[in-house]
């Protein structure tokens, strides 16, 4: 809901870097919230340079352009709740051994119960559906909802939540071509670059890429 609101006033370029950041959050859960493993050196310098990506990506020395702070603080808040949702899932969800289509299923209809109240009282269009957006959103539930969940709780269960959150890798790549190819979507210089300094926080404070080494 979160990522719908923001995106009226915010490109899906910089959406889909900023999701990009979940494996960062998602480490930061499991460090001060869970306490699945110790602080290392790696893992700080890395989230330092996670930060840095972010700050880039908007821009930070422009203040944060033309996105409203209210659309960026939902882009970031959202980012937290995938960020909770890889340890919980690994911590509460998992162990009850069912199968990954139940656990989605349950998951998108506990969304709809949630949901149903906003869509009563301000979702019904007052116009014409048409084909195009609802095919868009019907093919939007089924597999970036539907089957991505269902592999979602997969990967966790066989990888644990913090490679399963790396997963977000790609979104700004798929983004970043669709916003340009299909939406016209402007990109400046700092979003890619943001990006990439992104991606090499989280390898770095997931120890894929090492620059301190033990003693």
């Amino acid at each position: 809901m979160l990522f719908a609101q923001a995106q009226t006033e915010v490109t899906s370029i910089l959406a889909g870097i900023i999701n990009a950041t979940t494996p960062l959050m998602t480490l930061l859960v499991m460090l001060f919230v869970f306490r699945d493993e110790k602080v290392s050196s790696n893992q700080v310098f890395g989230l330092l340079i996670g930060a840095l990506g972010i700050a880039t990506v908007f821009g930070v020395w422009n203040g944060i352009g033309k996105n409203p702070i209210w659309a960026v603080t939902a882009l970031l808040i959202a980012v937290l709740c995938y960020g909770i949702s890889f340890p919980f899932s690994r911590k509460f969800v998992i162990p009850l051994q069912l199968p990954s289509e139940t656990l989605a299923t349950t998951q998108l209809i506990c969304a709809t119960i949630t949901l149903l109240p906003f869509y009563l009282y301000d979702g019904i269009a007052d116009d014409n559906y048409r084909a195009l957006p609802l095919i868009s959103m019907i093919a939007l539930g089924v597999f970036g909802s539907g089957f991505a969940y269902i592999w979602n709780f997969q990967l966790i269960k066989d990888a644990g939540s913090a490679i399963a959150s790396t997963v977000t890798y790609i979104t700004p790549v798929v983004a970043v071509v669709m916003g340009l190819l299909f939406l016209g979507e402007p990109l400046t210089w700092n979003e890619p670059i943001g990006g990439a300094i992104v991606l090499l926080g989280a390898a770095i404070s997931q120890n894929r890429l090492v620059i301190f080494r033990r003693a």
